[in-house]
């Protein structure tokens, strides 16, 4: 006979995602059970280089932004991204991205002046993914079962029945209310409740090789730099500084007429883009090759199963926001399934999970998309003279240098993407007939129109307004002679959390047009008015899916 374990969600993969999801429904008080077919310690792929804006706001809320901000490179190494013809050759163009030491300090960077608490970190993955999984293990009601893989689940009316086996064998039985695959591009919940993945199966073949390279930041051209894009006139590629001492993730971009990872000389590759010699010493320490796509799930709900992350769209990861926009559905759909729990969700209310990220999706692909083939288009198009020494070669080192900073500066210093999605078909936000700006990858216009991103600003107590944020909603009032007690009052008689937030209105940016805004938990605006509601019982039902 199966053991059987009891509990309320059931998270299949204990990725960045699914770690996230976890210690986001333990801390509002909802047990979870993590199944992961890793065993614990294990260290993960180093895929993953850089932690968004919006996501460290979301590890803010968690109480996990110090801890990893406090980690990766060195204090002092430098962030910014260059553009060189090999590692060791001529630098054609610079971004510049503040050192750890000094991100909050420094704004005289590209996104050096953004609105919000949390600029972006840029760290590998193999360091925060362990604080996330210790941190996961630690919060209340949460159970993480390493070495063990989902064998299949079904679904009745209430509960979903999951199957998994254990690294020794033993079957178990888990029940739980919801289920939500954070398992990966190969997701086996995807399969399972018949979603397909639809777009562009391949846009770009990269070789890409985790190399330890003890004499390379000896030889590396100065200054140093987090990320190297390398263009030569044969290949192009990427070099990214993992410890800031000696170990390397080195992308091969493959060309058109090269569609076998093995075919192509991987070792040869390696030393061209570095521009160092035959005796040249490194150790391969894994194979890490990817295809970039643009992939995206048809549907990512089906009853009581959802789909969070790569297992809900896979796109070249441009920009970092594989992991980044995962983290988003992650917490888009956490304080709905809180809400359920607690019993006060609407039966429309976890509709919004799909009607919101979906097209969040759609858009993010098709940014990352976009720019993934007019960065394809760049290094294939270099001139023969780039890094010869000659006036001809400086005309064109200058000239691609330029082209280069243009285009890599929207992905590096992506505000769109951070902060200008907004959500316009949710069935539980309360529009008002203004449409929300138009963004791009690289700019958006802050805006309070219902969907759009909470704007930030800091309270008079040094707090960022996120900082004082509620559980689920936020009544944030800028005239404080307006009366919202009948507000509260309908808040209280549905059971739904809502903080009242008294701001002084000097503080607000001037995209705050209106004196109230109900912000919600995961950073949208919920409603605005420059009076409480003829009808607040209606806007609490409309905001709780009733």
């Amino acid at each position: 006979m199966p053991r059987t374990l009891e509990t309320s969600v059931i998270i299949v993969g204990a990725g960045p995602v699914g770690l996230c999801l976890a210690i986001d429904l333990g801390q509002r008080g909802v047990p979870c059970v993590v199944l992961e077919r890793r065993p614990a310690g294990e260290p993960p792929s180093v895929k993953c280089n850089h932690v968004s804006s919006r996501t460290m706001e979301t590890l803010r809320r968690l109480g996990l932004a110090d801890e990893i901000r406090a980690v990766g490179l060195p204090d002092d190494y430098p962030n910014d991204v260059v553009v060189r013809t090999t590692a060791t050759g001529h630098e054609l163009t610079r971004i510049h991205i503040p050192c750890r030491r000094d991100r909050f300090t420094d704004r005289s960077g590209p996104d050096g002046e953004w609105p919000t608490p949390e600029p972006p970190h840029r760290v590998n993955q193999i360091f925060f993914e362990p604080l996330l999984f210790r941190r996961a293990r630690e919060t209340p009601g949460v159970t993480v079962l390493n070495l063990t893989e989902l064998t299949g689940f079904e679904q009745h009316d209430e509960p979903v029945v999951a199957h998994a086996r254990a690294g020794d064998g033993s079957e178990l039985r888990i029940v739980g209310r919801f289920l939500v695959g954070c398992d990966g591009g190969r997701s086996s919940v995807r399969r399972a409740i018949g979603a397909k993945l639809e777009g562009d199966d391949v846009v770009q073949r990269v070789q890409s090789s985790y190399i330890r390279a003890p004499d390379l930041i000896h030889r590396v051209t100065k200054p140093d730099a987090w990320m190297s894009y390398l263009y030569t006139t044969e290949r192009a590629g990427n070099l990214v500084a993992i410890d800031g001492r000696e170990t390397w993730l080195i992308h091969n971009y493959l060309l058109p007429d090269e569609p076998s990872f093995d075919a192509v000389d991987r070792d040869a590759c390696i030393r061209r883009l570095l521009g160092v010699p035959p005796d040249f010493r490194y150790d391969l320490l894994a194979r890490e090759d990817w295809i970039g796509r643009r992939l995206v799930a048809d549907r990512i709900r089906d009853r009581n199963v959802f789909l969070c992350g790569d297992a809900a769209h896979l796109w070249v990861p441009y920009a970092g926001y594989g992991m980044n926009a995962g983290i988003a559905d992650a917490m888009d759909l956490s304080w709905q399934l809180a809400a359920v729990f607690d019993g006060w969700a609407g039966p429309r209310l976890l509709d919004a999970y799909a009607a919101e990220r979906l097209p969040i999706t759609e858009q993010v692909s098709r940014f990352a998309m976009g720019h993934a083939l007019k960065s394809i288009r760049q290094r294939t198009e270099v001139p023969v003279s780039l890094e010869s020494a000659t006036p001809e070669g400086e005309a064109a080192r200058r000239e691609i240098g330029a082209a280069a900073q243009a285009l890599h500066v929207q992905q590096f210093a992506c505000a769109g993407l951070n902060f200008g999605y907004f959500y316009d078909r949710s069935p539980v936000i309360a529009y008002d007939g203004e449409a929300a700006p138009p963004y791009s990858m690289a700019g958006y216009t802050p805006a309070t129109v219902p969907g759009c991103r909470t704007p930030h600003f800091w309270l008079p107590d040094g707090r960022s307004l996120y900082d004082a944020f509620g559980p689920a909603f936020t009544l944030v009032r800028l005239e404080p002679a307006l009366d919202c007690g009948a507000l509260q009052t309908a808040a209280r008689h549905r059971g739904v959390p809502l903080s009242l937030l008294d701001a002084p209105r000097a503080a607000a940016p001037p995209s705050y047009r209106h004196a109230l805004l109900i912000g919600r938990t995961d950073g949208h605006v919920a409603w605005r008015g420059d009076a409480p509601p003829d009808d607040p019982l209606a806007l609490i039902d409309h905001l709780r899916g009733a």
